[in-house]
């Protein structure tokens, strides 16, 4: 059963102009058109790919780095090399970014416990926590 934009829109997670822009931009190739209407249907093949699309959006990959993956995929095994090369590169960006995330809730958490200690009027506890957090910022300083 083909889909309508606004049913390809809420499988994928992409907003109905994403879905347009991909389809100019050729990353979904030419989407059917509805004979009477004019309105996009998404057949089976371009709702797969939709789909693929959106994991790899999800994983932050760029748009030039899910071109990049489509021209690969349609040079086939014979790519595999490089498929390879582009998935563990985007993987070691996604593990840069969950460290930076990781970093940020640290330094929130103890930004927390500085004020539950100030709450409290725990002097001793708010000294610590001020400590914990110089050297959660010490540590998003040397990441720069």
């Amino acid at each position: 059963m083909d889909l309508t934009i606004q049913q390809m829109a809420r499988r994928s997670g992409f907003s109905e102009p994403t879905l347009r822009y991909y389809e100019k931009i050729g990353l979904l190739g030419e989407v059917a058109r509805d004979e009477s209407s004019g309105h996009r249907r998404y057949g089976p093949a371009t709702a797969a790919r939709v789909v693929a699309l959106s994991c790899l959006r999800s994983a932050g990959m760029t748009v030039s780095g899910m071109r990049r993956y489509l021209d690969l995929l349609a040079e086939g095994d014979s790519a595999a090399a490089e498929q390879r090369d582009l998935f563990a590169s985007q993987a070691e960006r996604l593990a840069a970014d969950i460290e930076q995330l990781r970093l940020r809730l640290a330094y929130l958490r103890r930004k927390a416990d500085l004020w539950d200690a100030r709450v409290r009027g725990d002097a001793d506890a708010e000294k610590r926590a001020i400590e914990d957090v110089t050297r959660v910022m010490d540590q998003f300083t040397l990441k720069d």
